[in-house]
């Protein structure tokens, strides 16, 4: 049995639907999430940014005293997760677990996936895809703009500007017919009602965040590491400007007891922005 905390890490909000779902699974487990706020998207970045990042990412964790990483970042874990691995703690991304839930989800093979510009242009969701299920029809589909729109706030499915960056983005996919989306970006859950509604109920969503943290937990447990407590207190950290972030927060999170909120600027922190 182990009582240290759990660290998540995201470029911003996204990273909340993992902490939701980690805290559904794991209620005793300490949570320590990281929201690098202040420099998302990472989406849109080099590679050697993006690989900057997750690593820094992974130290601020790491100094804290958790005893596993959730990457909960599909540009990072697509991009970078080689990285952070093997680095003294057990660390998940999202790729793997998302992609082997999308080709159990689809009998035919016929998988969209969405995405930031870096996670797709990786190819790391279709090599992975193609693994768990040889001979699938993928389409892989960028989605630049959600993640800004989701930041600031635009997440009711009647949202006007989220609705039209839906249908524009979405386009290519419904034509595509898809049996799932697989949601490739943890920022993206969020707006899962408006996915869902314009595509039509016979598409199944998989939820990439769901996933990983699923998977994490059961690492956790054949490892013993695992805490014993019953109820877990949820620590976040934010490099940017923490008041928009609470408010969000509060739409996907139970319980502002359990929610502690830190203002962490790289500079006050002393490592590197």
């Amino acid at each position: 049995m182990d009582r240290r905390p759990i660290g998540v890490f995201d470029s911003g909000l996204g990273g909340l639907t993992a902490v939701r779902r980690l805290r559904r699974l794991l209620p005793g487990e300490e949570l320590l999430f990281l929201g690098d706020t202040a420099r998302v998207p990472y989406g849109g970045k080099d590679a050697d940014t993006i690989l900057r990042y997750a690593k820094e990412d992974f130290d601020f964790l790491a100094r804290r005293g958790v005893k596993a990483v959730l990457a909960a970042c599909g540009t990072v874990s697509s991009l970078a997760l080689p990285a952070i691995e093997g680095r003294g703690l057990p660390v998940c991304g999202v790729v793997l677990p998302a992609a082997r839930a999308a080709a159990r989800a689809a009998r035919a093979g016929r998988i969209a996936v969405i995405g930031t510009e870096a996670a797709l242009r990786s190819g790391a969701y279709v090599r992975a895809i193609g693994e768990f299920k040889p001979g699938a029809e993928v389409l892989a589909v960028p989605c630049p703009r959600f993640v800004p729109l989701i930041e600031g706030g635009h997440t009711e499915r009647d949202d006007p500007l989220l609705r039209a960056a839906v249908a524009e983005t979405l386009a290519p996919i419904k034509a595509f017919d898809p049996e799932v989306l697989l949601l490739g970006c943890t920022h993206y859950p969020l707006i899962a009602p408006a996915l869902g509604g314009f595509l039509g109920p016979g598409v199944t969503l998989v939820d990439s965040a769901a996933a990983a943290a699923e998977e994490l937990g059961e690492t956790l447990s054949a490892l013993g590491l695992l805490s014993p407590e019953k109820k877990g207190k949820l620590t976040c950290h934010i490099t940017g400007s923490p008041g928009r972030f609470a408010a969000l927060a509060g739409r996907f999170l139970t319980g502002p007891e359990t929610l502690s909120v830190t203002h962490s600027p790289w500079e006050e922190t002393g490592e590197s922005p």
